[in-house]
This record gives C-alpha cells, sequence and structure tokens, in this order.
C-alpha cells in the first residue's frame, strides 16, 4: 500500500474560523496521557509534544477543543519520528472522541481529556534507496537509513539532506528531492522508502550584488569577501566569503542568498545583505587581588575609521592601585586593515608606551611596530611584525637602556566551546620575539607558550576540569644583559595564585632578577551548584631558573585554594578566588582575587 511522507487523518476536517463562536467553559479540564506499550522516553516526548496536556486547566472550550484537534496531528508525527508507523490516537472530551464534536454543537463544558495512543510496532526498513548521487563525495550519509535498520521519518530526512548536500559540494548548486515514494507494510511492519534527487546543472559562481544599511564602501565589502566569481560552486567558498565579512567586527549581520535560478551561462549570483553594528564601542574591565591592588582596563573602538571597515582600537590600562608598588600603566593604538593583501589577510600598525613598577624592576618603554596577519579558519590566525622599541630600565643590575629591532611572531589555534567559560576543547598560543640589540644592547630570541585544556563531565557538564600550561625561554644573552621586561618572573593571578605578583625570581648578587626560562601549570576543577553559581577548586605551580631551560633544581612555588564563580547572561563569570602559598617559603598568607571571566 502507499504510505504518505505526512500523516493523513482519518478524522473530518473542521473550519478552526467557527471555534471563535464557543462558549467558555466554567471549570478547568484536567488531560491525561496514557501510551500503553510505549517506552518510558517516548512517552515522555508524547506528553510533552501534547498542547493539551500543555493547556490542562484550561477552562475555555474553544482552546481545549483547539488544542485536542491538533494534537492529532502532532503526536501521530512524534510517533512517525519514533519509527512506528501504525499508531492509534484516541482524544476524548469528558469521554466524546474530539474528531467527531461538530464545531457548530460543542459541548457546554469540557472536565477531562483523556488521550490513549497505541504506538503499535517498531517498523524497520525493508528498502532504503537514494539515488542518484555523485560519485565522489565527501558527505557522511546516516547508517540509520539502510535495509534492516529501525525506521522513522528523521533517518528519512537526514539520508534526504545528506543526498542534496553532496550534490551541492560536487557543484550542482540547485540539488533537490525530486520525488519520495514511501510504502509501509503494516503486516510485516516494514517501510519502503525510495527518494529520487534532481542533482541539476554544475553551476559556476556569478556576480554578487550588495545591499544593506552599511556605509562601508562597496568595493571594500567585495575585496574583504573575495567572492569566487568564475569558480566551481561549492558551498564551503561561499561560506568562507561570509566568514571573512563577520571577521571583521563591523558587520551586524551577514547574509549571502544566492538567486533562485541559475543564469543561461551556467553561472549562479548571489546578493550580499549587510548590516553595521554602531561604529564605536566603549568597554570597561576592573580586576582586584590583595596582592597586586586594583587594576582598571578600557578600550574604545571605532569600527570602521575610513569607510573600509578599519578597525581603530584604543587600550588602555593602570595597575597597581593600593598596592605597595607604584602605579603601573600602559597605553596601546592598534589599527586594523582588512583585505590590505588579499581577503584573508590584513596589515597592521601598533604603537605602545607603558611605565611599569614591578617587584624587582622598574622599566619603562615604548614599541612601535607594522606587521600583517594571516586567517586561516575561524579557529586559527598567524601574525608578524617588526618594529623598534626602546626600554629604560632599573633593577638589580642597575639602571640601563636598550633598544632593539624586534619581530614578533604570534599564532593562535583557539578549539574551545567558549572564550569566557569553556567546558570542552583546547587553546593553544605560541610567541616568538628575535630582539636585534642596536647602541650596546645584546641580541637574542624570546620563546613563549601557552596551552589550555577543557574537559567536561556529567550532565550538561556540571564538572568541568580544567589545566594550563605556560611555558617561556630565552635564549642569548646573559640575565644581566638582557632587558627586565624580556625576562621571566612568576607569582600573582596569571601564573600562581596564593603568591605575591613577580615575586619569583632568580637569586643574583645583590637581589633577584628574572630568569631566562620559566614554567607554570595550573589545574581547576569546576563544579556548577547551580545554573548561576560554581565553586572552584585550583592548583598552581610555577619554576623560574637562570638558565634557558627550567629543570628540578629550578626556583619554584606553589599556591592552591577555592574559588567561586557566579555567571552573568551576556558578560561571563564573576570570578572570586582564595588562594593561599604552599611551596616556596612565602610569607604572604592569604591572597584574593576578583575579576571578570574564569582565571584561565
Amino acid at each position: 500500500m502507499n504510505f504518505p511522507f505526512r500523516p493523513r487523518l482519518t478524522a473530518r476536517a473542521f473550519a478552526f474560523s467557527f471555534l471563535t463562536l464557543l462558549p467558555p467553559a466554567a471549570l478547568g479540564a484536567d488531560a491525561t496521557l496514557q501510551a500503553p506499550g510505549a517506552n518510558a522516553g517516548l512517552a515522555d516526548r508524547l506528553r510533552g509534544a501534547s498542547a493539551s496536556v500543555a493547556a490542562s486547566g484550561e477552562t475555555n472550550v474553544q482552546e481545549i477543543l483547539a488544542a485536542a484537534l491538533s494534537d492529532y496531528r502532532t503526536l501521530v508525527q512524534v510517533l512517525y519520528d519514533a519509527g512506528h508507523f501504525a499508531p492509534v490516537v484516541n482524544i476524548r472530551l469528558d469521554g466524546r472522541e474530539a474528531a467527531l464534536i461538530q464545531p457548530l454543537n460543542p459541548p457546554q463544558s469540557v472536565r477531562t481529556v483523556e488521550i490513549t495512543v497505541q504506538p503499535g510496532p517498531r517498523f524497520a526498513f525493508g528498502k532504503a534507496e537514494l539515488s542518484p548521487l555523485p560519485r565522489q563525495s565527501d558527505v557522511e550519509f546516516p547508517e540509520e537509513y539502510a535495509p534492516g535498520q529501525p525506521a522513522s521519518t528523521g533517518a528519512i530526512r537526514d539520508a534526504a539532506v545528506a543526498g542534496v548536500r553532496a550534490w551541492r559540494r560536487s557543484g550542482h548548486a540547485k540539488a533537490e528531492v525530486a520525488e519520495q515514494r514511501i510504502t509501509a507494510n503494516h503486516l510485516q511492519a516494514r517501510l519502503d522508502a525510495q527518494l529520487r534527487l534532481a542533482p541539476g546543472p554544475r553551476l559556476r559562481f556569478g556576480r554578487m550584488a550588495i545591499t544593506g544599511d552599511t556605509r562601508v564602501r562597496e568595493e571594500a565589502i567585495r575585496s574583504i569577501a573575495g567572492f569566487p566569481a568564475g569558480e566551481e560552486f561549492h558551498p564551503d567558498l561561499i561560506a568562507k566569503s561570509a566568514s571573512r565579512l563577520r571577521r571583521t567586527g563591523t558587520f551586524s549581520s551577514v547574509v549571502l542568498r544566492e538567486a533562485e535560478q541559475p543564469n543561461p551561462d551556467g553561472t549562479l549570483d548571489y546578493t550580499a545583505v549587510v548590516e553595521d553594528l554602531p561604529p564605536r564601542r566603549l568597554t570597561f574591565g576592573a580586576e582586584i587581588s590583595s596582592s597586586d591592588g586594583v587594576e582598571l582596563s578600557g578600550s574604545w573602538m571605532h569600527r570602521n575609521l575610513f569607510g573600509a571597515a578599519e578597525k581603530l582600537r584604543i587600550e588602555a590600562r593602570v595597575s597597581g592601585i593600593g598596592s605597595s608598588n607604584d602605579i603601573d600603566g600602559r597605553v596601546a593604538v592598534r589599527l586594523d586593515r582588512p583585505a590590505a593583501l588579499g581577503p584573508d589577510d590584513l596589515i597592521f600598525y601598533l604603537a605602545e608606551a607603558e611605565q611599569l613598577d614591578e617587584e624587582h624592576y622598574k622599566a619603562t618603554q615604548v614599541f612601535g611596530a607594522a606587521g600583517v596577519r594571516r586567517t586561516f579558519s575561524d579557529k586559527f590566525f598567524a601574525e608578524a611584525a617588526l618594529g623598534v622599541s626602546s626600554i629604560l630600565a632599573e633593577d638589580v643590575f642597575g639602571k640601563r637602556r636598550f633598544k632593539y629591532i624586534a619581530g614578533r611572531l604570534r599564532a593562535e589555534y583557539d578549539e574551545r566551546d567558549s572564550r569566557v567559560n569553556p567546558a570542552s576543547g583546547y587553546y593553544l598560543q605560541g610567541t616568538a620575539t628575535p630582539f636585534i640589540g642596536f647602541g650596546g644592547s645584546k641580541s637574542g630570541l624570546q620563546i613563549k607558550a601557552d596551552g589550555r585544556a577543557y574537559y567536561g563531565l556529567g550532565a550538561d557538564d556540571r564538572i568541568v576540569l580544567a589545566g594550563r600550561l605556560q611555558l617561556g625561554s630565552v635564549a642569548g644573552p646573559s640575565v644581566s644583559e638582557i632587558s627586565p621586561t624580556l625576562l621571566f618572573f612568576s607569582g600573582g593571578a596569571g601564573t600562581v595564585r596564593g603568591h605575591e605578583f613577580q615575586s619569583l625570581g632568580v637569586p643574583v648578587a645583590g637581589g633577584t632578577a628574572g630568569g631566562r626560562s620559566f614554567a607554570a601549570l595550573s589545574g581547576e576543577v569546576r563544579g556548577k551548584v547551580t545554573e548561576t553559581i560554581s565553586l572552584v577548586g585550583f592548583y598552581d605551580i610555577g619554576f623560574v631558573d637562570a638558565d634557558s631551560f627550567v629543570s628540578g633544581s629550578s626556583a619554584r612555588h606553589a599556591g592552591a585554594g577555592i574559588g567561586v564563580r557566579y555567571d552573568v547572561a551576556g558578560i561571563g563569570p564573576i570570578r572570586l578566588d582564595l588562594a593561599y602559598p604552599v611551596d616556596g617559603g612565602s610569607e604572604d598568607g592569604l591572597q584574593f582575587y576578583i575579576g571578570i571571566g574564569q582565571a584561565f
């Protein structure tokens, strides 16, 4: 027998507009749903989908009858999705079948709504055909759509979607399902499904029109998108163009719509619909710790400075407010020009000025550079810059000036599920800074790496294990011949909590200097107490050495503690950590840290 893909109800069709004539009921109706023969999971899905169950307690006959009539189709579709293709659904209002109630002669009231669902047997696929298919495709087809597998409309839909996707990825942009024949054998509980695809012609990308509320120049949008005009159609190419536009941070909405019909020459046109974000943005941040005092930071950004989605960002930071050290400050300006060398490349210009008054040194430094950034994907980018820096520093070795021609090579790969509150994935970042000294300064190379990993446990990742490894090394001159800003210290919120900021270095005659190598390992266990409150336990350990590599004999310290996180929607968790030194001979005592976002 022929079996329709969508259910055809045996009940009579009704004109629902007449339901407005029904009088309201005096008492609320009590709705129940029984599904004998169904497992607990299916029964729960049926109850969750039922409009009548959701409307239990309703007093208006109009609403009760409308919910009951809609439930016939809804419950049958749930059963089809679960592979039950011979169900029987009865919905009785005070004992009367809802489908047989005349709209012009309704009951005056409804006290009970009794739904009985008999799922019937679970069907299996007899035939599961999908044709034609391209000879080569990187699309995975659902294993559930195969002879002998449990049948469901979900498996049929997934197979159809996979078939269309395979043709689209083979250059056939207008592929579609041309025919579907679905036949049910009730005696054998077997479902035969035959899907016929119409791939359509192989197409190439045509022209891209641009519309929308934007102040970015049209030629700039085209350069940024890198629309692949003339190339063979592939959905990944159009997704990449849209991603390039979003990546600028200029647009609130980016949609690339393909034309309904291809052109006679075998090309397919697109329309880019873009809308701008507000051109300016102001941000503010604050962090408090017992050892470092208060740190205030802010930034101002213009997203479209000259009309080509250029991004100008000015950052300022003041730290050490209320601490035993003098106040530190930093001002940085960066200008990004997207698509300056290609759709995936941008040129940036950077200028920084910073005043540092740290535990073991003071420094004033300025740095200016120009560089290029290549974005390989939404998760991976790399950038390189070349500039000049001048540093006036005073530490245990005296007051000196360092002058460098410095390069900066940086790469980042972000596989986290969230930037502000990750529960799974990992994050990798590496930086190499070769510096060539002039005016008496020595040359060398600084390397830094930061790796983080996250693993969620339990339902909804209610427990998260988080780990972080930081490494650093300087090759070249001795400790006394390197600017202290290029050396490594440990201690504080970003390395080892429970110890004073940058409290660990290497001992030298007359005091403490930074090391040429550094390693820090942090581990956290984060557990949700409620949907917004989490408790955290953590342990940090750090090493610093005068040589270029840390070892078992390197100076070290460690700290441990507990923390509380309060998750604020749209911002991230507000963090409070209490930490105590457990190794390293420190007498700092209990330290506390307050900030926004996880510690790492």
